[in-house]
């Protein structure tokens, strides 16, 4: 799960298949740089307690503090870098220029978003016709908006429901997983919405709400529809599935992906696995849960806040990080406008952070890492027992990447097994060679050996 200790767990280096400007891979040698050390207690991870002593509560303010007073600095440093973007910058003699743009493009682009990205999709071939995509919410609630990627004059096609993760960043982080579904599926997405933005009159969000949003998105869309999870919400979504079947709904998807995800935390455990099982509870509770600030809209909710998340994905692969913005530096000054752009893009989504309620982080913490619940035949929703053996007519797929280092092999692949009520036959696995976790929905893999998988169990399936 993405938002435990880090969904991007791992170093940034360049990435070979197209994905994009960085990839995720090992971390191991940044565990003792001065800064890795001083962020462990942001980062959830082992060692000092010193966040707990300054009151984890209070880190919010502190933060939105010290955002409130560098935000004149940094409108300054962009309205900068655009007077030095007006100046013939290309021009051999513009070196200092170039030096100087750089220096207030790192200064002002470093700041991070609260806010999500926009989708920005690309037309898609539907034959020899390119066709647009609209985005309009299909249905909302206080926490979720159901995005509807609709595409004018298209032919019918499968409706196809995407589960984001609730994690640290938005479901624009399945922006080219998206794309890609687009060309033969009627694609809808959950639009998860920044906790901080929510008011404390919606109520609270846990765990057994999230797979309530699941069930309720799937009956928006209507009978006949498909449903595929990224990451954390294979569990949920495979809960919604059973309690769907359960009960006789005629909304119950025809097919089910699941992608790297958590069903069985036990199998093959990793650094994120063993994490989560490190410290109890209520060290979680006492720790990584902070208070938003009066002036948001979520006003007193108790959150997994977005910022102390990037800094743990930050503070593990910190030498990284900054070896990235010296070349971004480089890139500005020596004019590869490509390379630049590639980083922008990364970096524009990188630091676009949401908090998590924090009934949700912890019950998943506890549901999943640590308790087990599923595979254990003990988790419940809505007072009744969750039994993936009473799904009997939706077509399930597991995938996996050989090289994750968040969901091992085995995982996600545990869900076969639970499904007890279904034939052989409407049951596959894929492992994909190569990849890691990021890979298993992004990239040329995903694209030229997952997605065919993903679309033929859809296609048998209808």
């Amino acid at each position: 799960m993405r938002s435990v200790a880090s969904a991007m767990n791992g170093a940034l280096s360049p990435k070979t298949d197209g994905a994009s400007a960085y990839q995720i891979g090992p971390h191991e040698k940044n565990g003792e740089s001065v800064a890795y050390q001083m962020a462990r207690p942001i980062a959830g991870l082992p060692g000092s307690d010193m966040l707990a002593a300054a009151g984890t509560p209070m880190m919010y303010q502190l933060y939105q503090a010290q955002q409130t007073m560098l935000a004149p600095y940094r409108r300054m440093a962009r309205f900068a870098d655009t007077l030095l973007q007006q100046m013939p910058l290309a021009s051999p003699y513009s070196l200092f220029l170039r030096e100087a743009a750089a220096g207030m493009e790192m200064a002002w682009r470093t700041q991070v978003s609260h806010t999500r990205p926009p989708f920005g999709l690309k037309p898609v071939m539907i034959g020899n016709q390119a066709v647009a995509i609209t985005e309009e919410v299909a249905f909302e609630t206080p926490f979720c908006s159901l995005l509807h990627f609709r595409k004018e004059g298209a032919i019918r096609q499968p409706k196809l429901l995407v589960v984001a993760p609730m994690s640290g960043h938005f479901a624009t982080l399945l922006r080219s997983t998206v794309q890609t579904l687009l060309t033969d599926h009627d694609v809808y997405i959950t639009d998860w919405k920044n906790a901080r933005d929510v008011p404390l009159s919606a109520g609270v969000f846990g765990f057994e709400d999230y797979t309530d949003h699941v069930i309720r998105n799937l009956e928006a869309i209507g009978p006949g529809g498909h449903v595929l999870a990224v990451c954390q919400p294979a569990v949920p979504v495979l809960a919604a599935v059973s309690v769907m079947a359960r009960e006789g709904n005629i909304a119950t998807p025809r097919s089910m992906t699941l992608m790297a995800g958590p069903i069985d935390t036990r199998v093959s455990e990793t650094k994120v696995n063993v994490l989560a099982q490190e410290k109890p509870i209520t060290w979680f509770e006492e720790n990584l849960i902070g208070v938003v600030p009066w002036q948001f809209g979520g006003a007193n909710r108790r959150v997994y806040p977005g910022f102390m998340q990037l800094s743990a994905f930050v503070a593990m692969n910190f030498d990284r990080h900054m070896r990235a913005q010296l070349s971004q530096c480089s890139n500005i000054i020596g004019g590869d406008v490509a390379k630049a752009d590639l980083h922008r893009r990364f970096y524009d989504e990188y630091l676009s952070v949401m908090d998590l309620p924090a009934e949700f982080f912890l019950e998943t913490v506890q549901r999943i890492f640590q308790d087990h619940d599923l595979p254990m035949g003990r988790l419940t929703h809505r007072g009744e027992r969750v039994d993936p053996g009473t799904i009997n007519r939706t077509m399930v797929l597991t995938v996996e990447g050989e090289r994750d280092d968040i969901c091992g092999i085995g995982q996600t692949m545990s869900a076969l097994d639970l499904c007890t009520g279904l034939p052989t036959t409407m049951k596959r696995h894929h492992l994909q060679t190569g990849v890691g976790h990021y890979g298993v929905f992004s990239g040329s893999h995903w694209v030229r050996e997952i997605y065919p998988q993903v679309r033929a169990v859809i296609e048998m399936s209808n």
